[in-house]
């Protein structure tokens, strides 16, 4: 699974009890030193940026199977894990909720600067993610949580959800670099939600020619492109129409398409990379690509399991505190015993896992 897509998850209120939150980041810590030390640090990113394998892990540390708030806690609990092992496993971790997601530009280069690695590719990484699940996949989700992890050799993996206040859904979209050729073309796959919207879709394959003519449009005359877009708002277009005339400043979006206008975007990437090009802007030139030029992009939703300690909320039963404890001591014994060449548990656990599957 070179890269992976989006989960939908109900949102849901409260925080993990500190107790919890420690024996979470406790146990995350012994999960990732043995996958590392058992399978390399690639099987590690292939996993997390797996939806259903996080989802799982999240399960196993504990956490509510479907609510919003595993994201955001399995992730904090797993930031604070890897600033105790690290440098061990060579792995680090940026970013987080709200304010700690702004930060992860800032973040990753204090973090760089430590390893003597150029930040530019992630930080590039980190930005272009979030400006595409944001501006195009206009999905009705608002990104509020971000976070990246990485190898100082480049290897990165993207974990990020937005919330839709109306529908009180969460959903969470996941990157990895491995096999990844183009962040504006199908860069999401492996997609487990039923849950869809009402969907514009500039990074599906099939809105190659739109992301073509939206990029086109940029670059002409704004009074050109807005007085299309102006003509466009008086028709009565069918109930059915997927993109509807966006209610846009007509000052405002003169304004970004000058500045769109003088820099010239070569793609569609490029275009969406320059500052104040948000959903406003993409959806109004989808619409001019659309109906003036014929060229239509996708509106097609990219999106469409196991407790092994309990939850958080009680269900389906109550957080076993010594089971907890138990899994923390036997998985981080086996792990330091087969660094000592003692392998017994950590076969055992390997029977363990091919019998239960």
């Amino acid at each position: 699974m070179p890269r992976t897509g989006i989960a939908h998850l109900p949102l849901h209120t409260g925080k993990a009890p500190r107790w919890l939150f420690e024996k979470m980041r406790r146990l995350a810590r012994e999960i990732v030193v043995a996958i590392v030390t058992e399978y390399g640090a690639e099987e590690f990113f292939k996993r997390i940026s797996d939806p259903v394998w996080f989802q799982s892990f999240g399960c196993t540390l504990a956490f509510d199977w479907h609510s919003s708030g595993l994201t955001t806690t399995v992730c904090g609990a797993l930031k604070e894990a890897l600033k105790e092992v690290g440098n061990e496993v060579g792995i680090f971790m940026a970013g987080g909720k709200g304010r700690e997601a702004r930060r992860t530009p800032g973040e990753i280069e204090t973090l760089s600067a430590r390893l003597g690695t150029d930040p530019d590719t992630l930080v590039y990484a980190s930005r272009m993610s979030a400006k595409v699940d944001n501006v195009a996949l206009q999905d009705g989700y608002q990104l509020y949580h971000h976070t990246m992890l990485f190898r100082p050799d480049g290897l990165w993996c993207v974990i990020q959800q937005g919330m839709n206040a109306d529908t009180r859904y969460a959903r969470r979209y996941h990157w990895l670099s491995t096999g990844l050729e183009d962040f504006v073309c199908e860069p999401h796959v492996g997609i487990i939600s039923d849950g869809t919207s009402k969907t514009l879709n500039m990074v599906a394959d099939e809105s190659a020619e739109a992301r073509r003519i939206v990029t086109y449009l940029a670059t002409q005359r704004p009074e050109t492109t807005v007085g299309e877009l102006k003509k466009l708002k008086s028709l009565t277009l069918p109930a059915a129409h997927p993109v509807d005339p966006p209610a846009f400043s007509e000052t405002h979006l003169k304004k970004i398409l000058a500045r769109t206008s003088d820099l010239e975007a070569q793609n569609f990437e490029e275009l969406i990379g320059i500052e104040g090009v948000g959903p406003q802007t993409i959806r109004a030139l989808a619409l001019v690509s659309e109906l003036v030029y014929g060229a239509g992009p996708s509106f097609e939703d990219p999106a469409r399991y196991s407790f092994a300690h309990g939850g958080k909320d009680g269900h389906p039963f109550p957080v076993d505190r010594e089971d907890f404890e138990t899994s923390i001591t036997v998985l981080g014994d086996a792990v330091r015993k087969a660094r000592l060449g003692r392998t017994d548990k950590v076969q055992a656990l390997r029977r363990l896992s091919k019998f239960l599957s």
